[in-house]
């Protein structure tokens, strides 16, 4: 990982913290900067998009009823 000193213009500077307090949980600066660099150059072209994570419900369950506190015995057993 690279750290960079960055300058920040004031209207930059105050929309920044303006929508870091307009959250319910605040986020640090750095995952707002870097989320904010992400998708300026994903969408140049020179960051491929992370795709979204999508997760489906199976129609039917296992069957087991303890997955939910057993979850790491599951996931080794496979």
């Amino acid at each position: 990982m690279r750290r960079a000193t960055v300058t920040l213009p004031d209207d930059v500077a105050e929309a920044v913290e303006g929508y870091m307090h307009a959250q319910e949980a605040r986020p640090a600066l750095t995952a707002v900067m870097e989320a904010a660099l992400r998708e300026y150059l994903a969408e140049r072209g020179y960051l491929r998009a992370r795709g979204s994570l999508r997760i489906s419900a199976v129609r039917r369950g296992s069957g087991r009823k303890d997955v939910s506190r057993s979850h790491d015995r599951y996931l080794a057993a496979r």
